[in-house]
């Protein structure tokens, strides 16, 4: 079958299972959700086996180790995806939420009232955890998913999503709840992006050009997912071991994620005192460093910044660093340069951290925290769908509630009008 055909099939087939996905009751939806949980530790060894034919490949390719983990899974990291199904199903069910009530003098009583979105697409590279979490959290807020993950990991998605599939039909459920585009190619991607009328939402996660590709050519509607251009703005009131802390937590304990720091931002009084402490500090973990001519002058191990390192998300042992004069200089170089995504200001002035929570433009901004906290599961979401850097309607860690929707629902006693 052609890729058109094929992927229009699939769409169908997602469309079709909407209407037995709306009909599942919460204790429905929760009993395929433990089921799938279940699964998955289960099928643990045939999984790990697929993920070992992706590692190879990748090696193979001369991907690099840090994007290698990224798509690395293990029996911990399998576990935690089945922990993280079962977080979701522990969750309050989202539909049906009444959201407001409004009583109109005319004696109609009007409710608005979250349903779910209907079928969610979701285009994603190299991290095959995201297979089951789109899938569990689509599930969760009532909407069947059509996921289309990327070569990297195309033989671990096809062995998670079987075990998901498997478990539904346990569970006696439209197997069709969850579709899996096998079709890697680009044009699969293409296709799915045109689904108008099948997909309600498309939701991109992975690099730069993916999420380019798709913001630009989608004809459905689109929630911007964003690389993670990170910021830490070491205040010159900053805690010098806290700061040191964050930073290192930042970059170093897992670089490929995009809540992963990428760049520092020192004030000039402290630098000559902070940066040598840096270097030394992530060098031992193997991190190189570029900067601009005050920090190269200050730190000979940092190598001079060229502009596009300042706008690069580097998902590697790399980072970029930039001096200024104060907390407005460095608000205005995040906002010029940060992907929105997350950022974090190291202070103990009450009033300079203010000011850069209340005017940094990112959708998380925090102070004196690690960035790495910017994920559906450390908010308490359960496992996020995305981190959302638009505006529109939904922004940060997506959980439940950011991927439905609302409609009205007007009880009358013959009004008319």
């Amino acid at each position: 079958m052609e890729t058109k055909a094929y992927v229009q099939n699939l769409g169908a087939k997602a469309k079709k299972a909407k209407r037995s996905m709306a009909l599942l009751s919460a204790a429905e939806k929760n009993a395929a959700l433990e089921a799938i949980a279940a699964g998955l530790v289960a099928d643990c060894e045939v999984i790990l086996q697929a993920n070992a034919r992706d590692i190879a490949a990748a090696r193979e390719r001369g991907t690099s180790e840090s994007m290698i983990d990224r798509l690395r899974l293990d029996e911990a990291r399998v576990a935690a995806m089945a922990q993280g199904v079962r977080d979701i199903a522990a969750l309050p069910d989202p539909v049906g939420e009444v959201l407001e009530t409004i009583e109109r003098p005319n004696g109609l009583l009007i409710k608005k009232v979250r349903v779910p979105m209907g079928v969610i697409g979701i285009i994603f590279e190299s991290r095959p955890n995201v297979t089951s979490d789109a899938a569990a959290i689509c599930l969760k807020a009532g909407s069947v998913v059509m996921l289309r993950g990327g070569k990297e990991a195309i033989h671990s998605n096809t062995a998670i999503v079987a075990s998901m599939k498997k478990a539904l039909a346990a569970a006696g459920l439209d197997e069709d709840i969850i579709c899996f585009v096998e079709d890697t190619s680009r044009e699969s991607a293409n296709e799915m992006i045109a689904l108008n009328g099948a997909i309600d939402l498309l939701i991109p996660r992975g690099g730069a050009g993916l999420i380019a590709n798709v913001v630009k050519n989608a004809t459905v509607p689109v929630i911007q997912t964003g690389t993670g251009n990170c910021h830490a703005y070491v205040h010159r009131s900053a805690d010098f071991e806290m700061a040191l802390d964050i930073i290192d937590n930042g970059k170093t304990s897992r670089p490929s994620v995009c809540n992963a720091l990428e760049s520092v931002v020192v004030d000039t009084a402290i630098a000559p005192r902070f940066l040598p402490l840096l270097v030394e500090r992530l060098q031992k973990k193997k991190v190189c460093f570029v900067g601009d001519e005050a920090a190269v002058s200050i730190c000979p191990a940092i190598a001079p910044a060229s502009e596009a390192d300042y706008y690069t998300e580097f998902l590697d042992y790399k980072i970029s660093v930039k001096t200024v004069s104060g907390v407005e200089e460095a608000i205005a170089w995040v906002n010029e340069h940060s992907t929105m995504h997350s950022e974090v200001i190291i202070a103990q002035d009450a009033a300079a951290a203010a000011t850069f929570l209340k005017l940094v433009d990112s959708s998380s901004v925090y102070h004196n925290a690690s960035t790495r906290f910017t994920d559906g599961g450390e908010f308490g979401l359960g496992a996020e769908i995305g981190i959302s850097t638009q505006k529109l309607h939904a922004r940060g860690p997506m959980g439940i509630r950011e991927i439905t929707s609302y409609k009205y629902i007007i009880e009358g006693k013959g009004q008319v009008r």
